[in-house]
Formats: structure tokens, C-alpha cells, sequence
């Protein structure tokens, strides 16, 4: 139980870096957010929370009710990428792989609860 909360923890929180890092720094993405029809400052903000979620949720003395917050942005930016991606007629792989990163968050939050209770 233990292994599989901070397994799915350490993964989306990866991946939650590294989308972070490109949104700040990658000239491609940052051209791809510009396209999907996103303001500028909007990339540059997605990119800082991505980082405090992260902060959020591997750090275990953080409060749980600021993990749940962490939780709820982190799917609510994997909607708003399948939202936006759809709308820009996307391959469906984007969406799928935002599906399945939905799940993993969802299986980190249901193991952290499993723990803490």
C-alpha cells in the first residue's frame, strides 16, 4: 500500500516537473500553448503551481486538506489539457495519456487516504 502511494506519488509528480520545466523554458511548448490559445501569463502560472503541487505533495508534514487542494489542481490541469486539445483537434493519444495520468493522480490520493487513515 505504501509502495503504490508514493510510486504513483513520485510518477505524476515527474511528470508534473518536467511539464513544468517546459512550460517555463521550451521553445516548442511555449509555441504550442501560444497556439492552443492560451495567454502567456497563463503558461507562466500553470508552470509555478505545477511546482508547488509538486512541493505539496511529496513533502509528508504538509496537512492533508493542502494535499487534497494539490490533488484537485493537478486534475483539474489534466481536464483542462484534454479540453483544449480536443477543441484543437488533437491526436486522441493526448487525451488518453491525460486519462491515464488522471488515474495515477487518483490512485495517489486514494493510497494517501488508505495511509492516513
Amino acid at each position: 500500500m505504501k509502495n503504490t502511494y508514493w510510486i504513483t506519488t513520485v510518477l505524476i509528480s515527474l511528470f508534473l516537473l518536467w511539464s513544468a520545466y517546459t512550460y517555463l523554458f521550451s521553445k516548442t511548448t511555449i509555441a504550442g500553448i501560444k497556439e492552443l490559445g492560451f495567454p502567456d501569463h497563463f503558461r507562466i502560472q500553470l508552470g509555478i503551481l505545477k511546482v508547488l503541487a509538486v512541493l505539496i505533495l511529496l513533502i509528508p508534514q504538509i496537512p492533508i486538506q493542502y494535499k487534497e487542494w494539490a490533488y484537485s489542481g493537478v486534475v483539474l490541469f489534466f481536464i483542462t489539457a484534454i479540453v483544449a486539445h480536443t477543441a484543437h483537434k488533437d491526436p486522441f493519444i493526448i487525451t488518453l495519456i491525460n486519462i491515464v495520468l488522471i488515474g495515477i493522480t487518483l490512485t495517489s490520493n486514494y493510497y494517501l487516504h488508505k495511509l492516513t487513515h
